[in-house]
């Protein structure tokens, strides 16, 4: 067991990172990736860029790794515990697995692989609220055309797709009045949003689609006829034309509820991110499956409607393959990681360093 990789990635965990909060997440990391000889800085993003040159290798095409620094909430004061190969949060936080063990894997494969190819790595802010980090990296620095994300749970499969992402962020505007003095010279903008809310199609709509509503806020008083609700949906699909349309469709269902109690509305529709897909015979999903199946594992591609930085990536035309880092339950109270999977993901990642090498050499 690399008893070196578990204590790091369980100190990792107690530094605080919820998104846009990652300094000094990334400043820590700035020191490991100056530590193993990698040429280090932050773009202006505050995204970590490194680069190191090859291993034991002649090979002169680079590839890129890459990992996300934060994590989402409740991510502070995070204290992990080892328990019977496992290892947990205290249970009033979330673990940060995600993505702090793909990180702590990373680490360690470039400390123990004997050889490698020259490599590039980024390592983003602010993944779990958008994926800004990756869409204001200084791609400039950034020459590799293949690599490999950390940051997909399950080891059995490689991700090789993800959704067009849209988010509307709707603002709904009624008129106050005391509640039960005058409620009849009130609009009230809470039951504009709740007909609007209840009118959109939610859940997952298909085997490639799906939407929600995750946060409202509005109202001041119980006795007031609340004047103003924000709330933010969002839809994915892997067919970028059907997130288009339910996005629009949506935006028209909410417009159309609204007004029909007499609030005004104001929607904002962003599309996010482009979906996007690399095929099952790239070279750096043969290059993971080989890798994995040097662990007993024969891992089949899958695409999710959930997103990653890969999905950035690969639109700038750098073939990206998510691989597995063995988190489970990731974004919940009840995370976990086991000891055993961190080892695994740890060889894979040896191992696609060495095929690399041999391959791009």
């Amino acid at each position: 067991m690399s008893q070196r990789m578990i204590r790091q990635f369980m100190e990792m965990v107690q530094i605080d990172s919820e998104s846009g909060q990652e300094a000094a997440m990334i400043d820590y990391l700035v020191a490991e990736f100056t530590a193993l000889g990698a040429d280090v800085h932050k773009d202006s993003y505050g995204n970590l860029i490194a680069k190191l040159p090859a291993k034991g290798s002649s090979a002169s095409t680079p590839i890129l790794l890459s990992c996300h620094a934060d994590t989402v909430k409740p991510g502070r004061g995070i204290q992990s515990v080892l328990q019977d190969g496992v290892i947990r949060s205290q249970g009033d936080t979330i673990l940060g697995a995600d993505d702090k063990a793909g990180i702590a894997e990373m680490l360690e494969a470039l400390r123990i692989a004997y050889v490698h190819p020259p490599l590039e790595i980024a390592v983003s802010r602010q993944e779990e609220v958008g994926l800004l980090g990756v869409k204001n990296l200084d791609f400039r620095q950034i020459s590799a055309r293949q690599g490999f994300l950390l940051d997909n749970d399950t080891l059995e499969t490689i991700v090789i797709g993800g959704p067009s992402y849209f988010t509307l962020d709707v603002t709904v505007t009624g008129k106050s009045a005391h509640a039960g003095m005058e409620p009849e010279k009130g609009v009230n903008a809470i039951l504009a949003a709740s007909q609007a809310i209840v009118a959109l199609p939610l859940g997952r709509l298909d085997h490639e689609t799906t939407a929600n509503v995750g946060v409202i806020n509005g109202g001041v008083v119980r006795n007031g006829v609340p004047e103003t609700v924000t709330f933010l949906a969002e839809c994915r699909s892997l067919n970028h034309q059907k997130g288009q349309d339910l996005a629009d469709r949506m935006a028209q269902i909410i417009e159309k509820q609204v007004r029909a109690v007499g609030a005004a509305v104001d929607i904002k529709v962003e599309n996010l991110c482009e979906a996007v897909s690399i095929p099952d015979n790239s070279w750096t999903v043969r290059v993971a499956k080989r890798a994995l199946k040097t662990v007993g594992i024969d891992a089949a591609t899958t695409f999710i409607t959930g997103f990653t930085d890969a999905s950035i990536y690969n639109n700038q035309g750098i073939e990206m393959a998510v691989v597995g880092i063995g988190a489970r339950l990731e974004h919940s109270l009840e995370e976990h990681i086991y000891i055993e999977d961190m080892e695994k993901a740890l060889a894979m990642l040896v191992e696609i360093l060495r095929i690399s090498a041999e391959e791009l050499g």
